[in-house]
């Protein structure tokens, strides 16, 4: 899983979330969680993310341990898969690879420039990649 500042950055940087079953978010705000380490998962039983003319709610279906009905999605911080990343680099993803120092790469092409992106692990390298032409497309 990326990072809660990787996640921050991408938000930041105008990466949009719609909700589905499987996603993963935290409370943006630190005073819905005290700890900032509690991580919710959209499931069609107990999160369902409900669309309305005036946005995305997060719901909490029968939830007890929170006095909650709904959060939303403006308030709620999204962790996107691996997959998810890699979906929204489409076609500027070339290919991931693991170097010999055991860092992962992710290689694309965007506006005729190949880009290497390395990290860690796979989740943060496709993280960063999305990250540099998410915020060179709206910059």
């Amino acid at each position: 899983m990326i990072s809660r500042a990787l996640a921050l950055r991408l938000r930041e940087a105008g990466l949009v979330w719609r909700p589905a079953a499987g996603d993963r978010f935290q409370f943006l705000s630190h005073d819905m969680d005290a700890t900032g380490t509690e991580l919710f998962t959209v499931s069609d039983m107990t999160i369902e993310a409900h669309q309305y003319p005036t946005g995305t709610v997060l719901g909490f279906n029968g939830t007890t341990e929170w006095a909650l009905d709904s959060v939303a999605i403006e308030d709620a911080l999204w962790f996107p898969r691996e997959d998810q990343l890699r979906e929204a680099l489409r076609a500027t993803f070339t290919s991931l690879e693991r170097g010999d120092d055991g860092r992962w790469r992710v290689v694309t092409v965007f506006r005729g420039e190949q880009r290497e992106h390395v990290a860690d692990t796979a989740e943060d390298a496709y993280g960063l990649a999305v990250l540099a032409e998410v915020g060179d497309a709206t910059g």
